[in-house]
């Protein structure tokens, strides 16, 4: 566009200064051209730009800040679900440490049975001998 205004202001000058010959069909077809561009001094013109322009900056605004709370929603749910599961491992491993200890010790019922049921176990093969 730009280099196509520059061309046609290339042509008037030549005209004016009698390089070229003036085409009417030229000249009417420019003078439409240049009657069909807005007029951009208008006041209701520019405020209506300015209007349009502004609303799209706000839905621009807009979605880029949805976009970021959903990406701190997400965040925040990554790490609630990742140190839920990093607490419930070590809740199941101090779990399995204290029965490990108590089978260890004899201390529950489940652990004296058991020590009987080997230490019987020890004295029929003793016997048997």
């Amino acid at each position: 566009l730009h280099d196509r205004l520059r061309y046609m202001a290339t042509y008037l000058e030549d005209v004016l200064a009698d390089r070229l010959p003036a085409n009417n069909q030229i000249l009417y077809n420019m003078q439409t051209v240049m009657n069909l561009l807005p007029n951009l001094n208008v006041e209701a013109l520019v405020k209506s730009m300015l209007t349009k322009t502004n609303d799209m900056h706000l839905v621009i605004y807009l979605s880029a800040l949805i976009r970021s709370v959903i990406a701190l929603h997400d965040l925040v749910n990554n790490k609630i679900k990742y140190s839920d599961g990093a607490s419930e491992k070590k809740d199941k491993k101090a779990d399995k440490d204290k029965k490990g200890d108590a089978d260890k010790k004899g201390d529950g019922k489940d652990g004296s049975k058991k020590d009987a049921a080997a230490s019987s176990g020890q004295e029929e093969s003793k016997s048997k001998d």
